[in-house]
Parts: C-alpha cells; sequence; structure tokens
C-alpha cells in the first residue's frame, strides 16, 4: 500500500457490542490525536454519542479509510453501495472473523501501519445483481457473499432454472440455491456442501440447498458469466437474499441476474496470517482429530 494521504476516517461498530463501543471511543480519540477527521455512520453514532446522519453503505464514498469494529455481518454492512477502491480494515469483535482479521489488540499498530503506507491490502470480487419485475424500476444491488433464493420456511421444495450467458445449464429442485463468490464460499455455501474457492480466483460458486437430485451438484463458473435465475414453481414466500442482510420476495415473473460488479472490495490484509493459517484457525481446517 503507498504512502497514505488518508485524511476522513469512516468508524463503523457493532451497535450491540460494549467491547466494540469502548474501542470505537478509544479510536476517536486517537484519530482526533492524529489530526484526522473522523465520520460516523448513522446507527454507530447513536452508540457513540455524535450527530452524524450519514448511512452506512453511503459512507466509504465519503472517507478515505473505512475502520470495521466488529464481526463479519457488520464489515458486510459497509459493502452494500459503491466503494470506489476505500480501502477497509475490519477489526475482529464477533465471533469468526473471516473478512474481520485482526484482533482488538492490534487495532492502533495496524492503523498506524496503514497511516505510513505500510499494510498489505487485498480485492476481493463482488456479485452485480439485478432483479427485474415487469412494471416496475429493476433492483441493482452489489454482493461481496453470496445471493441466495430460499423460502422463508423451508418446508416445500422449489423449481428454479438456471442460465449461463443465455444458455440453459439446469433446473434444480431443491430447497434453494445460493450464487456466492470466493468470499462467500466459506458462509452459506460451505454449510452446503459447496467447495471452498480461494478468495483471489475470478470465479463463481452456484450450489443448490437439499437438492431433491442428488445428481444436481454444485458448479463453478468464470466471473465473466453472467447468471440468470428464475422461479418456475407457484411457491408462496419465496425471498432472494443478498449478504444475509437484505430480503426481497420474488414471483415467477421476476428475473435474477447475477454478473460481476465493476467495483470490488479492498481489504486491509493481516501482515503475517495467510489464507490458509485463517482457514486452520477459524475452521480447525485440516486439522487431525485427537
Amino acid at each position: 500500500m503507498a504512502k497514505s494521504t488518508i485524511r476522513r476516517v469512516g468508524v463503523v461498530l457493532k451497535t450491540t457490542s460494549p467491547e466494540a463501543a469502548n474501542l470505537g471511543r478509544q479510536l476517536l480519540l486517537e484519530l482526533d490525536r492524529l489530526g484526522l477527521e473522523a465520520v460516523i455512520d448513522r446507527e454507530s453514532a447513536q452508540v457513540l454519542d455524535s450527530d452524524d446522519e450519514i448511512e452506512r453503505e453511503d459512507l466509504p464514498g465519503l472517507v478515505d479509510l473505512v475502520v470495521v469494529l466488529g464481526g463479519d455481518g457488520t464489515l458486510l454492512s459497509v459493502t452494500r453501495g459503491a466503494l470506489g477502491g476505500t480501502p477497509i480494515l475490519g477489526i475482529n469483535m464477533g465471533t469468526l472473523g473471516f473478512l474481520t482479521e485482526h484482533p482488538a489488540e492490534q487495532l492502533l499498530p495496524i492503523l498506524h501501519e496503514v497511516l505510513d503506507g505500510r499494510a498489505k491490502t487485498a480485492q476481493r470480487e463482488r456479485l452485480l445483481v439485478t432483479i427485474e419485475t415487469p412494471g416496475r424500476e429493476p433492483i441493482t444491488r452489489c454482493v461481496l457473499n453470496d445471493a441466495v433464493v430460499n423460502k422463508s420456511a423451508l418446508a416445500r421444495i422449489v423449481a428454479l432454472s438456471v442460465k449461463v450467458n443465455g444458455e440453459f445449464v439446469s433446473r434444480f429442485r431443491a430447497d434453494g440455491l445460493i450464487v456466492a463468490t470466493p468470499t462467500g464460499s466459506t458462509a452459506y455455501n460451505l454449510s452446503a456442501g459447496g467447495p471452498i474457492l480461494f478468495p483471489t480466483l475470478e470465479t463463481i460458486v452456484v450450489t443448490p440447498i437439499c437438492p431433491h437430485a442428488l445428481t444436481n451438484r454444485p458448479i463453478v463458473l468464470s466471473l465473466d458469466s453472467t447468471i440468470e435465475v428464475r422461479l418456475e414453481s407457484l411457491s408462496e414466500e419465496v425471498y432472494l437474499t443478498l449478504d444475509g442482510q437484505q430480503g426481497y420476495p420474488i414471483s415467477t415473473s421476476d428475473v435474477i441476474q447475477i454478473e460481476r460488479c465493476p467495483d470490488p472490495v479492498t481489504l486491509i490484509t493481516h501482515p503475517s496470517l495467510s489464507y490458509f493459517q485463517i482457514l486452520h484457525r477459524k475452521l480447525k481446517w485440516g486439522e487431525r482429530g485427537g
């Protein structure tokens, strides 16, 4: 990372965590000491006794760096909108912490590494998801982890047809369907039996959830693919959920299109931990039984 020209720092908290709030106050004091402007999103501002009124998804476009004090869910909430290359530093105040790699006690040392231009960064691709409904304006969102189609209550299976670059691929009868990035491959995709993908691969994985036919297996596609998903069964309460945080009801008249988002996420990575070491720590992956 080049020598820093950071002047404005966005601060985002896991608002239900007292530990995150305390660390946030320490961060604000340090930023003030350094002569840097702190910009806080609306939700975090209520915890930190600030009057900032900025929506969380708008924050990256207004600052030079975003510091997230929370878990992966908190970091995902920052990556919904336009990012424009603004780096994100995730401090783990949650449980698993795949994206928020850095421990709380390392906040200030890592912050100074960023400001000195010594921090390592990595780009993570996002997916651009468009919901097209006849007679309505399309809904367009970007996701860092995944787009998931499933029922609100998984009592009955749904039928979903999938095309890639206009060519019919498969008709899935399943509890649902996951379309994930390599970053999201260790989230819902992994729980549904999908593969772990190295995070810098330019790929998309499509994974059925509990498919009715055992021959329906996950498929890995090029990131340059355009995926089209349609609901074919007349089921009630089927939703498209984006990064596990935003949900949209869908019907047989809707078309879901998923493709590469031209605006990736830039993460401040751990200076000494490799991706495989993170897998070992977080998932106990590759360890021998006792």
